[in-house]
């Protein structure tokens, strides 16, 4: 659907059925919400597209629990040999960074991005009073909360509704099952799909029904469910959207959806970027790549790297998964670099926690707290920064390593140096800048 059909038909749905036609038949819900599309449509106006210029930031969860000990190996240091008989890396069996960390053998593709100077470590990320449950640990990421409490909205939706409140739906693309919390929002933000060749509006009233009548039959349930293995978009917002997200779901997919899988599926179909493994991940940076190269104007990417939840049989499972994970970053950067990209577009990678210091009785370690954080690109200032933090069995909280670095100061630095955003609107306070980027 092109840019004149797009306006016409909302245009439409704007003059009749939100702009007076309503009655006591339609559900409550519409009328409450009436004033937030046209308010999101003010700010469209204001704030438009971000600019093909404009910073990317890529979010790379390593799900499951990465455990950050065997990734940057404190291969000197005698606690770590002590707690870890059989898991405990070498001197021989990393790649050393100095006398004290190295990188796990199979981290390759990080070494050489460290060594060209396009990565940053930051040592010990965690939070106070640290959950050890994978759900509850990711929603605290995820939300940027405080521990004790509770949030609906995400850190990336909150960054949106006050950086952006009229951006298209594309503005966040999640290459993902389902949508990420970091995307809900008071304003819908963020489209989520696996395969993008099926990308597109999911209606049962036909490519070339009306507006109004798509809209009827989703405001009345008379659609099918998305096909979640499919990888068609699954959600805009987030299970945790507001009262106000029904209206405002049914206006984005009806209308920016359609030319936002126009855009992703005309990229898509364009010729593989080379040099990418063929893995999972791989796939994932190549398609996040060729986007980027395509001109899509989206600020976010959210992508996810799954497996790590390593109770057992550590060492094999851990060195497939970190090898993906080097050998796809490099790729990634230097298809960047190719570009002319890489001081616009930073990468985090993240995870919900690290694991014990102690090995368990079944060759893995079991869920811990802090571990070290990577960022790749955006002109940040290479090397390994932050206090490590202390294995010494009389310094560890109940057996974990103690967080040396509030994953929110993590946050705040990449809004403030690379989003150009004021972090404290968006964080609920101002967490001190990481020092040394």
């Amino acid at each position: 659907m092109n840019r004149a059909s797009l306006k016409t038909r909302r245009e439409f749905l704007r003059s009749s059925l939100l702009g007076g036609a309503l009655t006591w038949t339609v559900p409550s819900f519409v009328g409450s919400t009436i004033n937030s599309l046209f308010v999101s449509e003010a700010g469209a106006a204001v704030t438009g597209r971000t600019g093909k210029d404009d910073p990317i930031l890529i979010i790379l969860q390593l799900a499951g629990g990465n455990d950050g000990l065997n990734t940057l190996v404190p291969y000197g240091n005698d606690f770590y040999r002590r707690a870890r008989p059989r898991l405990a890396l070498p001197a021989d069996a990393v790649l050393r960074i100095n006398d004290d960390f190295g990188f796990h053998l199979s981290l390759t593709g990080l070494k050489s991005l460290l060594d060209e100077g396009a990565l940053t470590v930051w040592h010990g990320v965690g939070y106070p009073n640290p959950n050890r449950s994978h759900f509850r640990s990711m929603e605290i990421w995820q939300t940027a909360t405080d521990a004790h409490r509770v949030e609906s909205r995400g850190w990336l939706g909150r960054y949106f509704d006050n950086q952006c409140p009229g951006c298209d739906a594309d503005a966040a693309i999640g290459l993902v099952k389902e949508t990420p919390q970091a995307f809900s929002g008071r304003q819908p933000h963020g489209v989520v799909f696996q395969n993008p060749r099926q990308f597109k509006r999911n209606t049962t009233s036909g490519a070339e029904a009306s507006v109004e009548e798509d809209l009827y039959r989703r405001m009345n349930g008379m659609t099918e469910d998305s096909d979640n293995a499919g990888g068609s978009i699954l959600n805009l917002g987030s299970k945790t959207s507001t009262a106000r997200a029904p209206l405002d779901f049914l206006e984005r997919v009806a209308m920016d959806a359609e030319a936002s899988s126009a855009r992703v599926r005309a990229i898509a179909a364009r010729p593989e970027r080379p040099g990418f493994p063929a893995t999972r991940l791989g796939r994932d940076l190549e398609l996040v790549a060729r986007l980027i190269a395509g001109g899509m104007t989206t600020r976010v990417y959210y992508l996810s790297h799954g497996g790590f939840d390593t109770h057992s049989n550590q060492l094999g499972a851990q060195e497939r998964l970190l090898r993906e994970l080097g050998d796809a970053l490099k790729a990634f950067h230097d298809e960047i670099k190719a570009q002319g990209n890489d001081q616009r577009v930073a990468l985090l990678t993240f995870s919900e926690f690290g694991r014990r210091v102690k090995e368990n009785a079944s060759g893995g370690t079991d869920h811990g707290t802090a571990a070290p954080v990577f960022i790749t690109g955006g002109g940040f200032k290479a090397g390994l920064f932050g206090q490590p933090p202390d294995l010494d069995p009389g310094k560890l909280d109940a057996g974990d390593l103690v967080h040396t670095v509030d994953f929110r100061s993590v946050y705040a630095t990449l809004l403030e140096r690379h989003l150009k955003a004021p972090s404290a609107p968006i964080l609920g306070r101002t967490f001190p800048l990481l020092t040394g980027t």
